[in-house]
């Protein structure tokens, strides 16, 4: 990483940022929703789930399915959250080839 420009550095650092916290933020949704779910309070709605994976946080959300045992029964999330999986492998691919390039 220290022959990369400055600019890139700074890019990169914001993009594992980016994707640490939406990673994080999809697995705690996860979580949370599991736990209303088993109170019977108020869930969180699925597009929201489904934005924070669209959001670069698929991985997360993937893991807190597995993990909280939770959507893993449903047709959508099984099939879409791999689906954004591969979008955002590909974004983030993308991404690093620019800023590697830049």
């Amino acid at each position: 990483m220290s022959s990369l420009p400055t600019a890139a550095k700074g890019g990169l650092a914001l993009l594992l940022a980016w994707a640490g916290l939406c990673n994080l933020w999809a697995f705690i949704l996860m979580g949370v929703d599991k736990a209303r779910a088993r109170k019977g309070k108020f869930r969180i709605p699925e597009k929201c789930l489904f934005l924070a994976a669209a959001l670069g946080g698929a991985p997360g959300a993937i893991l807190g399915m597995r993990i909280f045992h939770h959507k893993t029964l449903h047709r959508s999330f099984t099939l879409g959250m791999p689906a954004l999986l591969l979008l955002n492998l590909a974004v983030y691919g993308l991404l690093l080839y620019l800023l590697m390039n830049s």
